[in-house]
């Protein structure tokens, strides 16, 4: 199919996606019980998840093959 990433960045995409999503909600909901909602909130906003998703991206791509060896570790197999 035209168009798709190749398997091999398969990691860097769930990283990228993950993050973008995490950072997307946790900036908005932090922001929006500190300041309120305010004229200016979508401009804090962006401002705060352009600041934040370069620590959360790396973050991801360190932790989540972590958290799946834990995972696979906690959990019975089939």
């Amino acid at each position: 199919m035209k168009g798709r990433v190749p398997a091999r960045f398969a990691p860097f995409l769930f990283g990228g996606i993950l993050s973008i999503i995490m950072v997307s909600i946790i900036s908005a909901v932090v922001l929006f019980v500190t300041q309120g909602m305010t004229p200016d909130f979508a401009t804090r906003w962006l401002k705060s998840f352009l600041s934040t998703w370069p620590i959360a991206f790396p973050t991801v791509l360190v932790v989540a093959p972590l958290v799946r060896k834990c995972v696979a570790y906690l959990t019975a197999s089939n």
